[in-house]
């Protein structure tokens, strides 16, 4: 596989196998501890991360290669007026594999046509996320042992969240998902998702502002921030962001084996008494992302 820019990039074969080897790396981490040797991993950010930036780069350490790159676009020649060809195909000399996040949709794909090396998406505006929807599956295939029938709730900001519309993408490959899609009508999932994902796949689903309504069907519940960055009126944001908060009052009605997921950072949707419920997995989830970056780096480096 030359590059990863969209979840459709990989067969839900290749997800699966995906899962498969990182499930092995969980088990056995001394086996993979030295597959990478020798190998360099570039972390181009152009926009901020936390979590992302530094799970890829543990889990190249981790496999005992190395990292380098830049956290923030001013720190590179970008801010001299570089162009992204030109940045990409410079840092292709220097390294073996590139994981690039960019404000701008559709620029990972454009680097991926001037690159030396395979490029990895690690999110392009409110595009695609394809590394955080692989770890979503990674987080629902341990916690919930299966990735069929599943009745998966979304809830917050569906309109700008591309880590939402990742995941109905790659979840509409599997069999028997019903969605419950949780959100104010400015941040409703756009119609281009219903219609040429939910819609041309035959997928169950409901949309609704009310996020106790449907809480004792679900088997997953996957919460979102609303996203200051994606909002050109601040006014708009302000009215929006506290929009959901799931508590323990709110839990009440859900099922015990409920797992409740986010791709993080939480800003105010998920109040702090429901980390300690046994049903809260996003931290969790944080970890299953360095597990199954691992795998794809592997994959990608055409690793045995």
């Amino acid at each position: 596989m030359k590059n990863l820019i969209d979840i459709n990039d990989l067969s839900i074969e290749e997800i699966n196998e995906l899962i498969e080897v990182a499930k092995d790396i969980i088990q056995n981490r001394e086996k993979y501890s030295h597959k990478c040797d020798g190998k360099k991993l570039a972390t181009l950010f152009f926009e901020p991360s936390t979590r992302t930036r530094l799970s890829f780069e543990a889990a190249m350490m981790e496999l005992g290669g190395n990292v380098l790159g830049f956290s923030e676009a001013s720190s590179s020649s970008v801010s001299k007026g570089e162009s992204v060809a030109d940045t990409i195909k410079v840092v292709g000399y220097y390294s073996d594999i590139i994981v690039m996040r960019h404000p701008k949709e559709g620029a990972p794909l454009v680097a991926s046509q001037k690159s030396l090396v395979p490029i990895i998406n690690a999110g392009d505006g409110g595009h695609n996320h394809p590394t955080q929807t692989l770890t979503d599956l990674l987080t629902m295939k341990c916690e919930k042992n299966r990735l069929d029938n599943l009745t998966i709730g979304l809830c917050g900001d569906l309109k700008f969240g591309r880590t939402v519309h990742s995941l109905i993408t790659a979840m509409s490959r599997y069999k028997n998902i019903r969605f419950v899609l949780i959100s104010p009508k400015e941040l409703e999932i756009p119609e281009y998702v219903k219609k040429e994902v939910l819609d041309k796949n035959k997928i169950e689903y409901v949309e609704t502002n009310n996020i106790e309504e449907y809480m004792g069907n679900l088997d997953v519940l996957y919460m979102t921030r609303v996203q200051k960055e994606r909002f050109f009126n601040e006014a708009d944001y302000v009215r929006l962001k506290d929009y959901y908060i799931l508590n323990k009052e709110k839990l009440q009605k859900a099922k015990e084996d409920l797992a409740i997921l986010h791709p993080l950072p939480r800003v105010n949707e998920i109040a702090t008494d429901v980390d300690e419920d046994k049903r809260a997995v996003y931290f969790k989830q944080a970890e299953y992302g360095k597990f199954i970056r691992m795998a794809l780096i592997l994959k990608m480096l055409e690793v045995k």
